[in-house]
Formats: C-alpha cells, sequence, structure tokens
C-alpha cells in the first residue's frame, strides 16, 4: 500500500502585488499614503458625529459604526501587503494567516450587512417620516449594529474552520497578498468540494440577504420620492441616498466579482486588483463620499475647522 505523505503546511508565503522592485515603492509609498487617509478620515468622521450634537441620528450612528470597520478592516490587509512589498520573505503562519482570514472574513460580512441596515434607515427616514424617530430607537439601532456584528463573527467562524481543517500539503505558495479564501482553497490536498460550497453558501446568501434588503428599501424610497411633488423636496430625497448608493456600488461590486464566478487563472491579476479596491480603496473612499456630497457633514466639517481656527488665533 502507498504511503502519502502529507506533512501539514506551517508557513505560507505571498505571492504579493510585484516583484519589480521599483514598483514595490511606488506601491509602498501610495498605500502608505491611502492608509493614512483612511486612519484619519475615518476617525476625524467619528470625532465629528460623535461632538456634534445634530449628528446624534440613526444614520449617523451607522456611519460611525461603518468607518470603525473600515478601520478595523483596513488595518487587517495593508500594514502586511506594505510590508512584504519592501520584504524578501513574504510568509506568514499558518496560525497568523487562520487569523487574519477570520477578522477580515468577519469584518467584510458585517460591512455587508451594515450597507443593508442603512437602507432600511433611509427607507424609514423618506417614506415613514412622522414615525422615524418612533421606528429607528436607539436600542434599536444598537441591537441591529449588535445583530450585524454577531452574524459576521458567527459566518466568519464557520469559514475559518472549514477552511483551516483542511490539509495543506502541496505548495504553501498563496498566489495573493493577504489569506484569500479561494487561493487558500486551491492550495488544499484535501477534497475541498463541501468547503467550495459552505464558502459559496455563506457568501452568497449573506450577500444575496443585503442585497435584497437593499432593492425593496430603494425600490420603496424611489416610489415614495417620486411621489413629493416639489423637485426640491425630490432632490433632498435623493441626496440624502447617494452617497449610500456609491458606497455599496463600490462595495458590493468588487466582493461580488471575487467571490459570485467561476475560478479561472485568468483572472488572478483581475481578483488582486479588486481586492485592493474594496480592502484598501473602500475604506478610504467611504468616509470622503459622505464628507463630500452630505452637506450636513460638510456643515459640521466647516464649523469645526473654524472653531479651530478661532482656538489658534486666541492662543
Amino acid at each position: 500500500m502507498e504511503v502519502i505523505n502529507k506533512t501539514q503546511v506551517n508557513v505560507f508565503v505571498f505571492s504579493g502585488l510585484t516583484d519589480n522592485s521599483k514598483l514595490a515603492t511606488f506601491l509602498f509609498i501610495l498605500f502608505l499614503h491611502i492608509y493614512m487617509v483612511t486612519i484619519l478620515a475615518n476617525i476625524g468622521m467619528m470625532a465629528i458625529i460623535y461632538s456634534s450634537t445634530t449628528l446624534h441620528t440613526p444614520m449617523y450612528f451607522f456611519l460611525s459604526f461603518l468607518s470603525l470597520l473600515d478601520i478595523f478592516y483596513s488595518t487587517g490587509i495593508t500594514p502586511k501587503m506594505m510590508h512584504d512589498l519592501i520584504s524578501v520573505s513574504k510568509t506568514i503562519s499558518f496560525s497568523g494567516c487562520a487569523i487574519q482570514f477570520y477578522f477580515l472574513a468577519a469584518l467584510a460580512c458585517s460591512e455587508g450587512l451594515l450597507l443593508s441596515n442603512m437602507a432600511y434607515d433611509r427607507y424609514a427616514a423618506i417614506c415613514h417620516p412622522l414615525h422615524y424617530v418612533s421606528i429607528m430607537t436607539k436600542n434599536k439601532c444598537i441591537c441591529l449594529v449588535s445583530l450585524v456584528t454577531s452574524i459576521g463573527f458567527l459566518q466568519s467562524t464557520m469559514q475559518t474552520s472549514c477552511v483551516f481543517s483542511l490539509q495543506f500539503c502541496r505548495s504553501n505558495l498563496i498566489n495573493h497578498f493577504y489569506c484569500h479564501s479561494p487561493s487558500l482553497l486551491r492550495l488544499s490536498c484535501s477534497d475541498t468540494v463541501s468547503c467550495d460550497m459552505i464558502t459559496f453558501y455563506l457568501v452568497g446568501s449573506s450577500g444575496v440577504c443585503c442585497l435584497m434588503i437593499i432593492l425593496v428599501s430603494y425600490t420603496l424610497i424611489i416610489s415614495s420620492i417620486l411621489r413629493i411633488k416639489s423637485t426640491e423636496g425630490r432632490q433632498k430625497a435623493f441626496s440624502t441616498c447617494s452617497s449610500h448608493l456609491t458606497c455599496i456600488c463600490i462595495f458590493f461590486g468588487a466582493v461580488m466579482f471575487t467571490y459570485l464566478r467561476s475560478a479561472s487563472t485568468d483572472f488572478e491579476k483581475l481578483d488582486k486588483t479588486a481586492a485592493i479596491f474594496y480592502s484598501v480603496v473602500t475604506p478610504m473612499l467611504n468616509p470622503l463620499i459622505y464628507s463630500l456630497r452630505n452637506q450636513e457633514v460638510k456643515r459640521n466639517i466647516m464649523r469645526t475647522m473654524h472653531n479651530l481656527t478661532a482656538v489658534d488665533n486666541s492662543l
């Protein structure tokens, strides 16, 4: 009887983004600036929401939690990716890979669910303005955020348990810049059919559920807006949704391209590009989109800057 050597891999190696040293230096500087803007913009958004009483509403409560998720999500990928760009060794331990995978899967799912909650909040505000305060109470908002986080970490636990219970006894080269589910499954020497199905089901069901909530909410929102007689009223209603819709399109577009398609080596470079977009660029764009397209946020930013300038002049 033939004995097959199934020594478990204990270290993974990332292929990274590029082997070109000049391009790697450029990308390191680029991603360093993106990461700094991401952290500062999201912390700034949270600080403005916390300090301004006019922004103590459900919409901005969800937005502040979105900023918190973006900070953690970006931190889970970007520093390691930047380190690997200027490092000869692009390695990560088996347990380190499992931890990164666990938190990134949990945070990505939580963000998708949070965006669907924000769509429901916009539906309540526009379609039921007189009952908005009674519908979106503080306790309900806290419960929704808690539910989002719980579901995110629960599905992540299932995914992580499935993927990292497999045998990895072939190549340890992950053709990506972080611990990415499809790339890990390709390395396994175990039968991955059940794990593929579980991953597809969890990602697909959560994605479809989120998109259905968003679709139904915005169908009702658009229907309600079209019944508004004044042009100014319609524009104001649409403006409160435009930032949220932009964030939804960016996030779900990149995620669906990465996960909800057939595996193919032809898409490996596009996979990395899409992953960079939703894991590195999107956390930076979210607070910028909301601050640039939301008049109330812009007014509070200007008020804060004016107050800081006044304090500096008085010193």
